[in-house]
């Protein structure tokens, strides 16, 4: 039984409403245009749907448990509008400005953040360096009263909408490969422009650019955290937003089970329902075995984490499985649709290309199973059966 109290479940039932009015009836046109518009981020925060979490003397309801998001995240991929990123505004980049900035700054920032205002993005990935964060080229070095950035990032989610965007870069590259600075590079800054919108095989209105920094002027006011400890900050965030990305896979893949569930026992084969095949149902019940042993180690990672116990050894487990195990149900579920799994008419068709990038967003399939298993061979590695 799901842990969920009484609030969170009338915040669902007014969640689902306003994705049902604001939000999917517009993806159509998002995908058209590759870029949803930026109201919809102003709307949510209107209602006070796009950042749960902050305090409230910035807006919020200061109320941090991930519950919250767990449910903003199913009901997005419910209604069909992962597109719209909100979560990654909302709780994989606002909590570097919560955790790591100062008072000023969070009161600068997060108001505009909350109310949908200012659109957030991160800025890590690189040409040459996309997990090993020890490969990044982009500089920031202290200049006075200043810092100055140089460098570029690409692959960047919110890249064009983005209002701030946290932007780490080696702040000792010639000593020490691992001194990481972040800052805030802010709309309009000189010297930073923005790449082209890239066209992607998924995802089609969720906006993903390229970013260039040539001589930026970086206050020392828009730093975060101590100068050098990047590097520990980003460390510190990705066994959330690796629950983040499991959390998503997941709910994508129970709607990919239910629409071909629905499919298959409309659609007929030499006279009778496709469900009644033996193969379909072996098939059918081995996912949703699958699918539901995964939500229940989700629920329970999600009560780890809200109790500060997450590790990044449990995160990685849950995005390796979870997005292996959307991308079975996926290809199946276009198996199943036989012809129309191959239209785009069919919402099956779209879950199929969208979710290509999860075995790769976040830390690859290979990355998570390194992690898992450096894990496996240390000395402090403990049989579950011991």
């Amino acid at each position: 039984m799901r842990n969920f109290t009484e609030e969170q479940n009338m915040f669902r039932g007014a969640y689902r409403k306003f994705l049902e009015t604001e939000i999917a009836p517009n993806i159509e046109k998002w995908r058209e245009q590759n870029i949803v518009d930026r109201e919809a981020f102003e709307k949510a925060g209107e209602q006070g749907f796009l950042m749960i979490w902050p305090d409230e003397q910035y807006g919020g309801l200061g109320d941090r448990d991930f519950r919250y998001e767990q449910i903003i995240i199913e009901e997005t991929n419910r209604a069909g509008a992962c597109e719209w990123y909100a979560t990654l505004h909302s709780r994989l980049v606002g909590p570097y400005i919560d955790n790591f900035g100062n008072d000023e700054q969070k009161q600068r920032w997060l108001p505009d953040c909350v109310s949908g205002k200012k659109i957030l993005a991160i800025a890590m990935t690189e040409a040459d360096a996309g997990s090993n964060l020890a490969g990044m080229r982009s500089t920031i070095k202290e200049e006075g009263d200043h810092y100055v950035l140089n460098g570029s990032k690409t692959y960047i989610s919110n890249g064009i909408n983005a209002d701030l965007v946290v932007v780490a870069a080696k702040s000792d590259p010639d000593n020490n490969p691992h001194a990481l600075t972040l800052c805030v590079v802010e709309r309009g800054m000189e010297g930073f422009e923005r790449g082209r919108n890239l066209d992607k095989m998924g995802l089609k209105a969720q906006d993903t650019a390229e970013l260039f920094f040539n001589n930026v002027i970086i206050p020392k006011e828009n730093i975060l955290g101590e100068p050098g400890h990047g590097f520990f900050y980003l460390m510190q965030g990705l066994a959330e937003e690796r629950l983040l990305a499991a959390t998503s896979y997941i709910a994508n893949a129970r709607r990919a089970f239910n629409l071909t569930r629905d499919f298959v026992m409309e659609r007929k084969v030499f006279g009778k329902p496709l469900s009644d095949m033996q193969n379909t149902q072996f098939r059918m019940a081995e996912m949703d075995a699958e699918i539901e042993v995964l939500e229940i180690f989700v629920d329970a990672l999600v009560a780890r984490h809200n109790e500060g116990k997450l590790t990044s050894n449990m995160a990685a487990k849950a995005k390796l499985q979870t997005s292996e195990i959307e991308w079975k149900m996926l290809d199946l579920g276009v198996q199943l649709h036989g012809g129309a799994g191959y239209m785009k008419e069919y919402p099956i068709c779209g879950m199929f290309t969208d979710a290509r990038v999860n075995r790769i967003y976040a830390g690859s399939s290979e990355i998570m199973k390194l992690i898992i298993s450096r894990d496996i061979f240390s000395e402090n590695y403990t049989s579950k059966l011991d």
